[in-house]
């Protein structure tokens, strides 16, 4: 292992954006094919590993980087201007490669210890059905939105543990199951993001899971995950709560970025059937792209600045303020709202040509529009919440 790390480790992270960059190239040509298929070809998969870009959030003992979060993130913008669907995945598989290394050793021994390249899915909303047993639980349910799912052998799924005594509170925890212990079923039939290929994931009769394949939210708010003291780096001391949120909405930017530019390319040259004039003069539709321009700008900049914060406090091994958490928290939701009604005003001023299934604004308009469907891209609950906590009062979302 010491000497894959060694080699590996010599990536710079402006060599991986390259990477990303170069890929989005290829995953342009095959994008159609990507929505088509409801899921991404394993060609992509194997381009992405080859790459190293799943390796950006992964610890260095396990033949990762540990790079800064931008890193990642400037990866994933990069391939979500060509191909939405896969900048999607990216987001949502790497980042459980920085979950795993929270884990219990043993846990991350029995995904990575014969594989390091093992990829985990997931789908964290709190349905699976948990009974107590001896030495860990056991699961059962179904849960929807498992984004890749198709080309990872594990799954974080999420459920609270019941109280062992009357008064206590449910204990939400993340489970992470093997591919063997659970089957996919194809339910995903929908307007955006369709090549994400994101399915249910059932388990329809209990399966055991040991205590050590689960890891509580709580301790990812607390920062004292049991993976804290097997992996050193300052990336593992960052909140659980922060850095998923951002993975499911940073890939808005650059959507938003990529429909700009197509909406550029093919409003440059275009006249208006109505009257004859050239559309580029038309001030509607250099607002638009003003405003989108803009937008991108500004989420990019408070995103690099939240992270380079939270990075702060990680290195001087600080503890992060709470009040920061909840702005930060609320920054990130706000992002695919911003998007998508930034989105709203290219489309409306590409014209009836818009509508088409054809045309290159399509799979970002739907895209944007499916991403704010997300549970952690409503803003309305962060934003009460960063308000309270603006007035003095504590905080109700220890998802931070």
């Amino acid at each position: 292992m010491t000497a894959a790390v060694s080699r590996q480790n010599q990536v710079t992270a402006e060599e991986l954006v390259e990477r990303a960059r170069a890929l989005a190239v290829r995953l342009d040509e095959r994008s159609a094919a990507t929505e088509a298929a409801r899921q991404l070809p394993a060609e992509t998969i194997a381009e992405m590993q080859e790459a190293g870009l799943f390796r950006v959030l992964q610890p260095t003992r396990w033949g990762g980087y540990a790079m800064d979060p931008m890193v990642f993130f400037r990866c994933q913008m990069e391939m979500a201007k060509a191909c939405p669907s896969t900048a999607w995945v990216y987001g949502v598989v790497a980042v459980h490669n920085w979950q795993l290394a929270l884990f219990d050793d043993r846990a991350q021994q029995e995904v990575w210890g014969e594989d390091s390249s093992t990829l985990i899915s997931s789908s964290y909303m709190p349905v699976g059905k948990v009974q107590h047993t001896e030495g860990g639980y056991l699961l059962s349910g179904r849960w929807g939105f498992s984004s890749g799912s198709d080309h990872c052998d594990w799954v974080f799924l999420g459920a609270f543990v019941p109280p062992r005594e009357e008064g206590q509170q449910p204990d939400m925890r993340t489970f992470l199951v093997p591919r063997r212990d659970y089957r996919l079923d194809d339910t995903w039939h929908t307007s955006g993001l369709r090549g994400t290929g994101s399915k249910d994931v059932v388990i329809d009769e209990p399966v055991f899971v040991p205590e050590y394949r689960t890891h509580r939210f709580a301790d990812g708010f607390r920062l004292k995950s049991p993976g804290n003291t097997l992996n050193p780096e300052p990336l593992f001391r960052l909140p659980f709560g922060q850095l998923f949120v951002r993975s499911v909405s940073t890939s808005t930017i650059g959507m938003l970025e990529g429909a700009t530019d197509r909406f550029i390319a093919g409003q440059r040259e275009r006249v208006a059937r109505g009257d004859g004039r050239k559309v580029q003069d038309d001030p509607s539709t250099q607002a638009a792209i003003a405003e989108a321009r803009a937008t991108v700008h500004d989420l990019r900049t408070v995103l690099a600045h939240n992270m380079a914060t939270l990075m702060a406090y990680a290195e001087a091994n600080e503890d992060i303020p709470v009040d920061l958490r909840v702005a930060y928290r609320y920054d990130s939701a706000r992002v695919v709202e911003k998007c998508r009604r930034a989105m709203l005003d290219l489309f409306a001023a590409a014209g009836g040509g818009a509508i088409f299934e054809s045309h290159p604004l399509q799979r970002y308009f739907q895209a944007i529009n499916a991403a704010r469907a997300h549970y952690a891209n409503n803003p309305e609950k962060p934003g009460i919440n960063f308000a309270r906590v603006s007035m003095g009062l504590r905080t109700t979302d220890y998802f931070i």
